[in-house]
């Protein structure tokens, strides 16, 4: 899903509010947990997930092209882990569409095929 359809959905579920107060709610909350994040804080939202900084040390990495050796500087990057509630939904969910018939296979390699 998409923000403009996160947003469209938001909006066709509450029809008492304006299209643009919608977009502005979902920009707001995006921006406040972007804006967390780069102070280094947490955001939590339960039964969801939590969003946090990792910091990554710096290290010697390799130019894939040349194999040549590249210094890497050390960086904080986001981090998200699942709820436990979310996580049991999507197990749940799976769990049914396999009950249901709905095999769900993971990707093969047709050249594998003899």
């Amino acid at each position: 899903m998409t923000k403009s359809e996160l947003i469209a959905k938001l909006a066709a579920l509450n029809p008492h509010l304006y299209q643009r107060d919608v977009e502005r709610i979902v920009a707001t909350i995006f921006d406040e947990i972007t804006n967390a994040l780069a102070r280094g804080d947490r955001v939590e939202l339960r039964g969801f997930g939590a969003f946090s900084v990792k910091q990554r040390d710096s290290r010697t990495g390799r130019n894939p092209r040349t194999g040549e050796a590249v210094s890497v500087t050390e960086k904080r990057v986001p981090y998200f882990k699942t709820g436990k509630d979310l996580r049991d939904r999507i197990n749940r969910e799976f769990a049914a569409q396999l009950a249901a018939g709905l095999q769900i296979s993971p990707q093969t390699d047709q050249d594998d095929v003899d």
